[in-house]
């Protein structure tokens, strides 16, 4: 039997060795000098280990009066290591792990842009205040209290944002046995309603001239100015075109193909690069192109320009965000290639990569398809200069 004095002054040595006890306790010395306590039981017919924690953190008489909670739980014929993987489960179990289980899990189908988003929303939101609790033991006013923090803040559409998410991430506990209910469920109409602003964007051609002239005249970075040159030409969403990669351009032969992993639809998307798109992008390739991104941050290398600069270049070149804003390229385009130039509206809703319920949409990868859309790409740029010229 084992004497405290006895496992203080245990010497180590090359390889580990144990001191015994009683009932099943010993003590592993290992060759750095740490001392592990270790109980060897049987149940159910097999032989058990389990951990008593270290040495002299877990003293003798704390490790003796483990082994006999453990020998009382047997004797209920309770596995003392299987209740111990439960209570570690139920203290991982608190909504914060939880949501970002669900979001590793999800986020696996979502753009890089949209995941960061996601986490950066909850970690801001909804982690500071229930992120600590029990996910089977939140309530919906818990929640509700989220919300209504949010909504106080003037942020209502992210408070529906967030109970979507915290809806989301109790469902899956529901799915993986951790919840029995999904409490956000019951606050979906808790909240007032919220009515959908459209990105702000100009559909007068003499004012769009005088936005496309005031981006010549842009005096901050290369990088910056040519994401800001040519976003009006391609008119893909701020996120798609601050992220474009290198390696997902052919400048010879005047194509950006996304996947559809970089895709706010999951669907691969091919973008056609007017001519004058193409010499933009040369001419920015000596400064980027050793790098992934065409646009990358100039906070570090392997990263992409934030998603808030366009919309901060447009504020440095006069333009209120109730004017204009980089996602509102998207409706200019839509609006003046269908009013302006007369191309039919599900050719328009295609290309900006939205989902078009019309046959047309079955031939997004033809050949022939192609070619509509290059020229129709080359047309609005042709317009786009002829704007600018006034």
């Amino acid at each position: 039997m084992l004497s405290d004095a006895k496992v203080r002054t245990a010497a180590p040595s090359p390889k580990p060795y144990k001191l015994f006890d009683r009932d099943g306790l010993y003590v592993i010395v290992q060759p750095n000098g740490r001392r592990w306590w270790r109980l060897n039981y049987r149940f159910a017919g097999k032989a058990k280990t389990l951990s008593m924690g270290t040495y002299p953190e877990v003293s003798l008489r704390q490790a003796r009066a483990r082994v006999a909670e453990a020998r009382r739980q047997i004797a209920d014929g309770v596995n003392p290591s299987d209740l111990r993987k439960r209570e570690k489960l139920r203290l991982a179990d608190d909504f914060g792990s939880v949501a970002r289980e669900w979001h590793a899990k999800k986020s696996a189908t979502w753009t890089e842009g949209n995941a960061a988003h996601v986490i950066r929303r909850m970690e801001k939101w909804a982690f500071p205040w229930i992120g600590g609790q029990p996910v089977a033991e939140l309530s919906a006013q818990d929640v509700l209290a989220v919300l209504r923090r949010i909504e106080g803040a003037g942020k209502l559409e992210t408070a529906h944002r967030v109970r979507g998410y915290i809806s989301a991430s109790l469902r899956y506990a529901v799915v993986t046995g951790r919840a029995e209910h999904d409490v956000a469920a019951y606050l979906a109409d808790a909240l007032p309603a919220h009515k959908k602003q459209h990105r702000a964007a100009i559909i007068d051609p003499v004012a769009l001239g005088g936005l496309l002239r005031a981006i010549d005249a842009f005096s901050g970075s290369f990088v910056v100015h040519t994401a800001l040159r040519i976003a009006p030409y391609l008119f893909a969403r701020p996120g798609e075109l601050r992220q474009m990669r290198w390696a997902h351009l052919d400048l010879d032969a005047g194509l950006w193909s996304l996947p559809a992993e970089h895709m706010k639809s999951q669907r691969a998307h091919i973008v056609p690069l007017a001519s004058q798109v193409v010499a933009s992008l040369r001419d920015l390739q000596p400064l980027t192109g050793q790098q992934p991104f065409v646009f990358p941050s100039q906070r570090g290398r392997g990263r992409p320009m934030s998603e808030n600069t366009l919309n901060a270049a447009l504020r440095r070149l006069g333009y209120e965000r109730s004017e204009v804003t980089a996602h509102g390229f998207r409706a200019t385009a839509r609006t003046l290639l269908e009013e302006e130039l007369g191309y039919r509206p599900d050719l328009v809703e295609l290309q900006i990569a939205h989902k078009v319920s019309h046959p047309l949409s079955r031939t997004y990868s033809r050949v022939e398809f192609l070619e509509q859309r290059v020229e129709m790409m080359q047309r609005w740029a042709d317009y786009l200069d002829a704007l600018r010229l006034g």
